[in-house]
C-alpha cells in the first residue's frame, strides 16, 4: 500500500481509503448490513494497508456508524484515521453541533474523530450552517479533542467551492472527480485550488458510482484491451485519480473480496504523474466515447438559469446523460429522485420557452425535459 502526505495535517494516509456507504446488505434492506461479510472486508483491508475510513450520519439509514465501532474493536481503531460527517441538513439552532457530534463519538465509540466533515455542502446547507456560526463549533470541537481535523464534502459548483475554501482555516475537502467528471462540481480547477491551499485532498465517486466498471461497452472495452499494460476499468478509474499528485486519498464503496483485492493491487503501484502519454490518451478516447452517447449537449453553463418555474435544467439534463451514456436507468433514476425534489423537477415545465430563448447551444430544451420526465417519472 502506497501513502501520501494528507494536506498540512502531518499525517499520512493510505491512498485507497474504505468508503462505508455501500456495505453488503441482507436483501434489498439498505438499513441492515451484512454484518459478519462486511466486518470480514474492512478487517482485510485495514490489514493489508487501508488507514483511512470514511463513514457518515445517514450512511445505511444510520446503521453505518454503529457498525464501524464493531469493526475497530480489538485494536483496529488505533490502526485507522477515521471520517464521519455532520449532517448539514439536520442543523436548526447552534446546538445541534455539538449534541450531534457528541451523539456520533458515542455511536462510534471513540473520544475522538481524526477527520470531521461538514457534509454535502451546497449553497444552500452552507448559509444554514454559517448563520448558526459553524466556525465556532469546529474551532470547540477541535480545542477540546473531539475532532482532530476539519473539512467538507461538497456537491454544488466551483465558485462556491472556492467561496467555501478561503472562508475558513480547513485542514481538508471531500469532492467529487474521476475521469469523466473533470469539469463536474469542483472538478480539476477545484482541485487544485485546494491543493494550493495545501489542504488534503479526499476523493469520492473515482467509479462514477460504477457506472464506468459496469456493463462496459465493447467499443470501450476493445481502448482498455490496446493499453501496454493491462488493468480492469476499476483499476484504469482509479490510476486516472491517483496520478494527480495533489489527491491524498480515494474512497472506494468496496463490497466484496475480490473488489478489495483489486483495488488494494492497484493502490500498490499508483504513485503519482506514473501514468505514460500513451495510457493519458486511451483514457482521453474512453472520456470520448461516452461523451458522444450523451443524450442532450448541454455544458451546464447555466445561461438557461433561472427558470421561472423552477426547474434545475442542468441538473435534469445530467441524469438525462447518465442514463444515455451507460445505458442504465435505475441508478441515475435513484439518485435523480433522491436529489432532484419539487419544483426542481423535470416534470414541473410549463412550456414557456423562455430557456430556450437564452441557451447558446440552441437545444430543444422543453422536448428533452419531456424525455426526463418519460425516463424517470413524475
Amino acid at each position: 500500500m502506497l501513502y501520501r502526505e494528507f494536506g498540512n495535517t502531518g499525517e499520512k494516509v493510505s491512498i485507497l481509503g474504505f468508503g462505508a456507504m455501500r456495505l453488503p446488505i441482507i436483501g434489498k434492506d439498505e438499513s441492515k448490513i451484512n454484518e459478519p461479510e462486511a466486518l470480514k472486508q474492512i478487517r482485510y483491508a485495514i490489514d493489508n494497508g487501508v488507514n483511512y475510513i470514511d463513514t457518515a450520519f445517514p450512511y445505511h439509514y444510520g446503521a453505518s456508524e454503529p457498525f464501524v465501532a464493531k469493526v475497530l474493536k480489538n485494536g483496529y481503531r488505533e490502526k485507522v484515521k477515521l471520517a464521519t460527517k455532520l449532517p448539514s441538513w439536520d442543523i436548526k439552532k447552534p446546538e445541534d453541533m455539538d449534541r450531534i457530534l457528541n451523539e456520533q463519538l458515542q455511536k462510534l465509540e471513540t473520544d475522538y474523530i481524526d477527520f470531521y466533515l461538514l457534509h454535502a455542502l451546497n449553497e444552500k446547507f452552507w448559509k444554514n450552517l454559517k448563520e448558526h456560526k459553524v466556525f465556532d463549533f469546529l474551532d470547540r470541537a477541535k480545542k477540546d479533542g473531539r475532532i482532530k481535523y476539519a473539512g467538507f464534502s461538497f456537491h454544488d459548483e466551483l465558485p462556491l467551492f472556492k467561496e467555501i475554501v478561503d472562508t475558513y482555516s480547513w485542514d481538508f475537502c471531500q469532492i467529487q472527480y474521476n475521469y469523466i467528471d473533470t469539469y463536474y462540481q469542483a472538478g480539476i480547477e477545484g482541485l487544485e485550488y485546494a491543493a494550493a491551499k495545501n489542504l488534503g485532498i479526499v476523493v469520492m465517486e473515482p467509479l462514477r458510482g460504477g457506472s464506468i466498471v459496469k456493463n462496459i461497452p465493447d467499443d470501450i472495452q476493445k481502448l482498455w484491451n490496446m493499453a501496454p499494460v493491462k488493468r480492469s476499468a476499476a483499476q484504469w478509474a482509479l490510476r486516472f485519480v491517483w496520478d494527480h499528485p495533489a489527491v491524498s486519498v480515494v474512497l472506494s464503496g468496496m463490497n466484496t473480496m475480490g473488489q478489495i483485492d483489486e483495488n488494494v493491487a492497484a493502490a500498490r503501484e499508483a504513485l503519482p504523474k506514473s501514468l505514460s502519454d500513451e495510457e493519458l490518451d486511451i483514457i482521453h478516447r474512453v472520456r470520448e466515447i461516452y461523451k458522444s452517447r450523451m443524450a442532450v449537449d448541454c455544458t451546464a453553463c447555466n445561461y438557461c438559469m433561472p427558470c421561472p418555474f423552477g426547474i434545475d435544467i442542468p441538473t435534469c439534463f445530467r441524469f438525462l446523460n447518465n442514463a444515455a451514456m451507460f445505458q442504465d436507468v435505475k441508478d441515475p433514476k435513484r439518485v435523480y429522485d433522491l436529489q432532484v425534489h419539487g419544483d426542481r423537477r423535470a416534470s414541473n415545465c410549463q412550456d414557456c420557452g423562455l430557456c430556450e430563448t437564452k441557451c447558446p447551444q440552441h437545444i430543444p430544451i422543453r422536448e428533452k425535459l419531456k424525455e426526463v420526465v418519460e425516463i424517470f417519472g413524475d
